[in-house]
């Protein structure tokens, strides 16, 4: 239906027609008329029957006209706010008022109003660019909200930098999308105020690392399972040093097939892989000799556990802290500097504090990877540095720590050795370990 003039106008409108004065219509009101008319005229007129140049070039034109109608009514809405036109219906707000009669929601109707006032009052060239149909209204309101970002956060701009902010990023709209102009909005500081960018960046870094540091945290829960839970807030630079550290751990080049599961051949999740190179971390990585020392020896972890838990490899051991661990992994991780492994009797009497000596020392490491050249298993490459000494007595059963005794095994190869019971482990005549799953 075609809107008249009377009912377009409205009881509020006053001094042109509809209003009792005689004037005719103003020119807004009028090409809102006629657009009205004009959409109503052209129905269902099928979009299929154009030609593709046709449809090109009218989905083209129809954006610049979605943007010049966008400022047209956003200077209207920001003229009727100065109006206040909702108080004749008893409107809280002309944001309120539109809402209600276009069956808006009232935060958008709101967030219009904003925009319309700011345009209206400190954007004149946004304004005129939407009004030409250079930019679309999602970037006008990234250009706005990124000047008013760049005013609020620094308190001493030099003259005319909003204006300059915002003829830049009125340039950069020409070849950028509303997400695009808003990232490079937030970097707006920099390109404006090359001079003062760098100072200002780096004392605001500062403090927010500062507070970083103060609100450094770790906690953790024991799930009752075997399992603990964590969480932990670190400053960027540590989170990216841990990431780093983990990703380096389990990197496609180094794991190789030790990135898929053993049981199922599937590749493990990006988080599994990451708590894979969390525990190899603790366990391979961290430096005794550069922490701390404790009664003499650098982060030792005393563990307890009875003479025939040692022998079989059966039962639970205590650490110091009271967790419970298994027996087989006290045995695996028997190799591993910090640990010292306290032997109990039947009657609870100490029998052997354990030694570090037991450890294979550095030039033994040396000569086994002169050796081997790696891991000793079979079909494994990987290199020395990633292998650890094993016993192939183990040590508990009266093995020595003798160079002919060891042997450099990778992390999954010495899981497999300290669990004879579900692996088998032959010296092949070359030298090299062979595992095979028992039946």
């Amino acid at each position: 239906m075609t809107t008249t003039p009377e009912t377009a106008a409205g009881p509020a409108t006053t001094g042109r027609a509809g209003g009792g004065s005689g004037l005719p219509p103003h020119p807004v009101l009028r090409l809102a008329r006629a657009i009205d008319d004009a959409f109503d005229r052209l129905g269902d007129a099928p979009a299929w029957a154009m030609t593709e140049a046709e449809q090109r070039e009218a989905l083209l034109v129809l954006g610049r006209v979605q943007a010049k109608t966008a400022e047209l009514a956003l200077r209207v809405l920001a003229a009727a706010d100065r109006n206040d036109i909702g108080d004749a219906s008893g409107a809280t707000s002309t944001a309120a008022w539109l809402a209600h009669e276009t069956r808006q929601t009232r935060q958008h109707c709101s967030a219009a109003a904003r925009l319309a006032r700011e345009l209206d009052d400190s954007f004149p060239a946004t304004r005129a660019a939407l009004a030409r149909g250079d930019v679309n209204l999602d970037q006008a309101d990234v250009i706005i909200r990124a000047v008013g970002a760049l005013s609020r956060e620094h308190d001493e701009l030099p003259p005319g930098t909003e204006a300059r902010a915002e003829a830049h990023l009125l340039d950069l709209a020409r070849d950028f999308d509303a997400g695009v102009l808003r990232r490079l909005g937030k970097r707006l500081f920099e390109v404006i105020c090359p001079e003062a960018a760098d100072k200002a960046e780096g004392e605001a870094l500062a403090k927010e690392e500062q507070r970083a540091r103060r609100r450094a945290s770790v906690t953790m829960r024991d799930n009752g399972d075997g399992t603990v839970e964590g969480r932990f807030r670190l400053p960027v630079l540590h989170a990216e040093l841990l990431k780093k550290a983990l990703e380096t751990l389990t990197s496609p080049r180094r794991l190789g097939d030790g990135r898929a599961d053993p049981e199922t051949g599937r590749k493990l999740p990006y988080e599994v892989l990451l708590g894979q190179g969390f525990m190899e971390l603790l366990e391979c990585h961290l430096n005794p000799a550069n922490l701390p020392s404790q009664g003499g020896s650098p982060f030792t972890l005393v563990i307890t556990m009875s003479i025939d838990a040692l022998r079989t490899g059966v039962g639970a051991a205590t650490l110091e802290t009271g967790a419970r661990i298994s027996a087989g992994e006290l045995r695996r991780l028997a190799c591993r500097a910090g640990l010292i492994p306290m032997v109990l009797g039947g009657g609870s009497v100490v029998l052997d504090m354990g030694r570090k000596q037991r450890l294979f020392d550095s030039y033994q490491r040396i000569a086994m990877a002169q050796q081997y050249g790696g891991c000793a298993a079979e079909s494994c490459d990987r290199p020395p540095s990633w292998t650890e000494a094993h016993h192939k007595k183990p040590w508990h059963q009266g093995g020595r720590t003798d160079l002919a005794d060891g042997v450099p095994l990778c992390p999954p190869h010495h899981h497999m050795a300290d669990r004879p019971e579900s692996w088998d482990m032959r010296t092949m005549p070359s030298g090299k370990i062979r595992f095979a799953r028992r039946q």
